[in-house]
């Protein structure tokens, strides 16, 4: 019964240890057939890299006037039209100017007789029949009576309304036959060269901001690249109520497809760094404050950290831990742990140079370099 007892005993030993047996192998089996990973991927490209700092702001005309009736009438002549270019001194409206040229001749008429008496009394002075109190009297009467002529002739011509500074007619305010007076607005000139952006920007960028800078600008009206334009002044001082500075933005656009009141996003280069290493921005993992990238050996993946540079229409500088040759994961990347399976479902050759946008891409307001 002893030796029956034992025999059972062992046997269902030899059944456990089978049975254990069978599931490491099943396990071990399922293992092996876990599928891999699909992943995507590429080899860093080398370029030019830009630090831009990113803003907006309108579009404005350095040089504008209103021009501003300086006696009053009756507007007779409108000589110019909105859109019409003119000239500094060019006359541009005519008011009435009857009164004033009537003034004028009076005027003029009592300065030529005050003249004649001059004339006779200082012969008469040459005699010694003159006291010199009453020939400087008569001195001061004739400088007085010019005067009077003058400010007559002056506000006669000013019945001729005339262009401040060179521009074009932005807006005409007045119609034939008003009846305007002084101080009265007639026309507004704009001079579109150049024209200007004022950008307010944060007090940090200060040491990295210059004059002299290239600036490209997209302007949401117009089609084609980015105009290009340069940093002209830089303010001294930083505005205490909203820690900014403003630097002022010079345009010159010969075919005047910019307008004033147009708004512009703007991006001012600060620095360049020439052929420098570059993965785009998708590929990065932020983990716990470190910044790395998975590649691709063996069919494995293995995660690499990274050191990053200045950040540049969707591609990010890589300043050290990654190679030229290096096979980086662009897609497929989130969720991917370290050692994972994975399977390259693209051309590994291909650039990522097609990542980068368009040139005419922005970034978001703000300086997208990531280290100083």
């Amino acid at each position: 019964m002893r030796l029956h007892r034992t025999s059972l005993a062992a046997f269902a030993c030899v059944l456990l240890l089978s049975a254990c047996q069978q599931g490491n192998e099943e396990e071990k089996t399922e293992e092996e057939e876990t599928p891999p990973i699909p992943v995507e991927t590429s080899n860093p490209v080398r370029g030019d890299v830009l630090a831009i700092y990113s803003g907006t702001a309108p579009i404005e005309a350095f040089a504008e006037a209103d021009v501003i009736a300086k006696v009053e009438g009756e507007v007779r002549e409108v000589l110019v039209e909105e859109g019409d270019d003119v000239s500094s001194g060019q006359v541009i409206a005519r008011l009435d100017g009857d009164r004033l040229r009537l003034e004028l001749s009076e005027s003029g008429a009592r300065l030529r007789k005050m003249e004649r008496d001059y004339e006779r009394n200082k012969d008469l002075r040459g005699k010694g029949l003159l006291s010199e109190g009453d020939f400087e009297k008569l001195q001061y009467d004739l400088e007085a009576l010019k005067a009077s002529y003058n400010l007559a002739s002056l506000e006669l011509d000013y019945t001729q309304i005339r262009a401040p500074i060179d521009g074009v007619i932005s807006e005409r305010y007045i119609k034939l036959g008003n009846t305007i007076s002084v101080g009265d607005p007639v026309y507004r000139v704009t001079n579109f060269d150049p024209l200007v952006a004022y950008l307010h920007v944060p007090e940090r960028e200060y040491r990295r901001i210059e004059p002299g800078q290239p600036v490209g600008l997209d302007v949401d009206a117009l089609d084609g690249p980015p105009i290009i334009a340069a940093v002209t002044r830089v303010s001294p001082v930083v505005d205490p109520a909203t820690g900014t500075f403003k630097i002022t933005i010079e345009i010159s656009d010969e075919q005047r497809r910019i307008k004033p009141g147009m708004f512009a996003r703007i991006g001012v280069v600060y620095d360049t760094h020439v052929n420098a290493l570059q993965v785009p921005r998708s590929a990065l993992v932020e983990d716990l404050g470190e910044t790395s990238v998975f590649i691709v050996e063996d069919n494995v993946a293995v995660r690499r950290a990274v050191e990053i540079g200045i950040s540049d229409r969707g591609m990010v500088e890589i300043t050290s831990g990654l190679n030229d040759d290096d096979e980086v994961i662009t897609v497929g990347q989130v969720g991917l742990q370290p050692d994972s399976r994975v399977e390259v479902i693209n051309d590994a050759e291909t650039s990522v140079a097609d990542a980068k946008p368009a040139a005419g891409d922005t970034a978001e307001e703000g300086s997208n370099a990531t280290t100083d």
